[in-house]
């Protein structure tokens, strides 16, 4: 089904696997804590339990490396029935750490994307995760000039869209939100009536996975790459109509 949006005013990007690179760190995270750990359990046991136990503090940590590590530390003191040594702690706060001091690494196409757009829409981020890291992450990328507006939020639900157009006074109709995740990124969009491109990530977290059925009758483009979406929006035939227009 086409997909009109001759109504956009406003572009909303998610920043974690949409600007740049996130998950991967998290998988590289999960290989070495398994590892430190490997002495009471399987790896594929650790993984397992690891989720769910990260799933059991959303509620309480939220979103981010914080969250994560706190429930690192949780998996290892249940999975050694508390015998885990205060070296193997002190290694996954390490993880941690260097988590959060990994460099901003933007995905293929980024700026040139947001460079483009700029000239035609208004900008905004709207990501989740620990507010103090996304800041962080947003200054070292070089890109805060390109966005009228950076939101970070608890959680990516119809809700939370719904209150944040409200508040910048976007109508639904007039948004169109960029981003890897199906569950946080385009499904709450298309539920309230907005437009959505998903661009799919290598790797997603379990968490963020959907199924077919949830997809079903959902109308939302699909493209390989940020750069795609150039093409999709018509941004090289709008320059020209509008240097015509200058020259008129």
């Amino acid at each position: 089904m086409e997909v009109n949006y001759n109504d956009i005013k406003v572009i909303g990007f998610d920043a974690d696997d949409t600007l740049w690179v996130n998950e991967t760190y998290f998988r590289d995270a999960e290989l070495e804590f398994a590892k430190l750990l490997a002495q009471y359990e399987t790896a594929n046991k650790i993984d397992q339990e690891l989720f769910k136990k990260e799933i059991e503090n959303l509620p309480l940590y939220g979103y981010g490396v914080k969250g994560f590590v706190l429930s690192m530390v949780e998996m290892a003191l249940e999975i050694s029935n508390g015998n885990v040594s205060n070296s193997i702690i002190e290694k996954v706060l390490k993880i941690g750490k260097d988590m959060l001091n990994k460099p901003v690494e933007l995905l293929e196409g980024v700026e040139e994307v947001l460079h483009a757009l700029s000239q035609h829409y208004r900008l905004i981020v709207v990501t989740k995760g620990d507010l103090l890291d996304q800041e962080r992450k947003l200054e070292k990328s070089g890109l805060l000039d390109y966005f009228h507006h950076i939101e970070v939020v608890s959680d990516k639900q119809e809700a939370n869209y719904s209150k944040l157009l409200n508040h910048l006074d976007i109508k639904p109709s007039e948004f169109l939100m960029i981003g890897n995740s199906l569950k946080s990124d385009i499904l709450p969009l298309v539920n309230i009536k907005a437009k959505a491109i998903h661009i799919p990530f290598h790797t997603t977290w379990i968490h963020e996975q959907v199924d077919d059925k949830e997809t079903d009758n959902k109308t939302y483009k699909t493209v390989n790459s940020l750069l795609d979406i150039l093409q999709l929006l018509n941004i090289e035939r709008q320059q020209q109509q509008q240097l015509r227009t200058n020259k008129v």
